[in-house]
């Protein structure tokens, strides 16, 4: 009996040893994975692509929404589980290998010690961006849709949706006055329409019933957020003139502030390097998407024009007016885009608090707002909100507009 209880003890031993072996040498397969968000309002899809590393320990993630391959932090293997940081959004992807599968949840801090959380899953080898049935019974939407987004305490919010639509398969995205909802994809199949996007930080779910020229449906954002919302086919339709919402009050002569940089430098207008310039001002954050998309336009044009006379300075506004805690992801949000221009910390993300350090606006509407300023120091343009390159036609027009004006200011 002792030798049997010896020899079973020995065998549970080499079990769990070949057990942990395994666990330590389990690896994502490389390629496409379908990743599937547990949302309030149903499975809200998303594309993801891992490549092996140089270094066969890490892994190159990239996110797929339409158009967009959006790359992720370093991914690392703990264990049984792989870990995508998106350090940008202070949000993170924790999922357990298994074979052909992942499963475990996606995070996101919202403030202090709260967090935003949804469960995943994930198959590897498959493209289809929701599941459809074979064949589908199709509606075209492709075109532009007036839109009004309808909040469960009854506020509205007026939006532009415009689609591009082949068979089943559709992209595109809602134009606010604040901003766009990024890059959307998704699928058209009989009297419905999903619609989906995850980039680290916005994690939208579009549903909708198509009648003819009008659409219904639900909007979820994150774990909790939802709207209703309703569409007509419009080929004219149209926001708010986008330099008209936001202003300089009666009784200022221009824009003037004091920030510190992420050294604790303050930095304002008058100071040389900014003098006899035109000087493009973004108020933005390291946390907003929409602000993430004008940085990469206007970082590499920065390079590209600086010599022409031409300053930028961005105005972060973050969770929290701590320089110390907040320095390093603005420098995160530098390195990532490659921002060679200023930025300083102008305080925190609230809307009404943001208005309040910039006394002579009527309001700050929207992140990002871009303020352009000739050589005499005056401000000839505020833009509120951006459309980014997932509008189409929309960031093309905005791109030649700015380069228009900034071309003729330089002249001046």
């Amino acid at each position: 009996m002792k030798k049997n209880n010896f020899l079973g003890v020995i065998l549970l031993c080499l079990s769990f040893w070949a057990c942990q072996q395994n666990t330590a040498n389990l690896k994502p397969h490389a390629g496409l994975w379908r990743v599937v968000l547990a949302s309030p309002g149903g499975e809200l899809p998303f594309g993801l692509e891992l490549t092996p590393n140089a270094d066969s320990a890490t892994y190159t993630a990239v996110v797929l929404n339409g158009d967009e391959r959006l790359k992720m932090d370093t991914v690392t293997l703990q264990g049984d589980s792989i870990h995508i940081p998106i350090q940008i959004f202070e949000a993170e992807i924790v999922a357990k290998i298994s074979n052909n599968s992942l499963e475990g949840y996606w995070k996101k801090r919202r403030k202090g010690t709260e967090y935003t959380s949804l469960p995943l899953k994930a198959t590897f080898n498959s493209a289809s961006r929701f599941e459809t049935p074979i064949p589908p019974s199709v509606k075209d939407i492709s075109g532009t849709w007036a839109t009004t987004f309808i909040g469960d305490e009854g506020d509205t919010t007026l939006a532009v949706g415009v689609f591009q639509q082949q068979n089943e398969k559709l992209t595109g995205t809602f134009l606010t006055s604040t901003g766009d909802y990024r890059y959307l994809q998704g699928n058209v199949v009989g009297d419905s329409l999903k619609l989906s996007c995850f980039d680290g930080s916005h994690v939208f779910l579009f549903k909708a019933k198509i009648s003819d020229n009008t659409m219904k449906g639900d909007f979820y954002a994150g774990a909790s957020g939802h709207e209703s919302w309703t569409a007509r086919k419009d080929d004219k339709a149209k926001l708010p003139d986008a330099n008209s919402l936001t202003f300089i009050k009666p009784g200022y002569n221009g824009i003037s502030f004091s920030f510190p940089d992420l050294t604790g430098k303050k930095v304002s207008l008058s100071d040389t390097r900014y003098q006899n310039k035109v000087v493009i001002l973004q108020i933005m954050g390291s946390w907003c998407p929409n602000c993430m998309d004008e940085s990469n336009f206007l970082s590499p044009w920065y390079k590209k024009n600086k010599q022409k006379g031409i300053e930028i300075i961005g105005l972060a506004y973050e969770k929290s007016a701590d320089l110390q805690e907040s320095a390093p992801k603005i420098e995160k949000m530098k390195k990532r885009f490659e921002i060679d221009y200023e930025v300083l910390l102008a305080g925190t993300n609230d809307k009404a608090e943001a208005s309040k350090t910039l006394p002579m606006l009527n309001k700050v509407i929207g992140f990002p707002t871009t303020i352009i300023i000739d050589k005499k120091g005056k401000a000839r343009e505020i833009h509120t909100g951006f459309s980014g390159p997932g509008t189409g036609k929309y960031y093309d027009q905005w791109v030649a507009d700015f380069e228009r004006l900034i071309d003729k200011l330089v002249a001046e």
